[in-house]
């Protein structure tokens, strides 16, 4: 059985609540990403952010990145799949709640790894894959 950890790209790239935006966009380019898992203090996921989260809501709005924090930018329930999660259970959550990207947390709730429509495209059949993208995009 195809797992969540059999599908991801590995690594543990976040970012704590209390940082800023400018420094977002900065992990984002050095590790070649869209988004980023937003962190408590005691690294659990609090939400996620991506580039276009950045420019929209922060940049666009008038407002300066390097005075806007993290944890002000995440809105709504994070939502992320076990390491441990089958396909299905991915394809679910994703569809569900409309999501291109999906963080991976282990036992202890820790980010290991984010699951993209790149990622999904590999793994899945071809019938797979246009179903999901017909689901999320409609």
């Amino acid at each position: 059985m195809t797992t969540a950890a059999d599908i991801m790209s590995p690594g543990a790239h976040w970012i704590p609540a209390t940082e800023t935006l400018d420094r977002a966009a900065q992990l984002m380019r050095q590790f070649d990403v869209g988004a980023l898992p937003v962190s408590d203090e005691n690294e659990r996921m609090r939400g996620i952010i991506t580039d276009r989260d950045i420019v929209v809501k922060c940049i666009a709005a008038g407002h300066d990145p390097a005075q806007v924090t993290a944890g002000e930018l995440c809105e709504g329930t994070p939502r992320w799949v076990s390491i441990d999660a089958n396909v299905d259970e991915i394809l679910q959550e994703m569809e569900t709640h409309q999501i291109r990207r999906l963080p991976v947390i282990d036992e202890g709730k820790r980010f290991v790894g984010m699951i993209s429509e790149t990622d999904l495209a590999k793994a899945l059949s071809d019938d797979q894959l246009a179903e999901f993208v017909e689901r999320v995009y409609a």
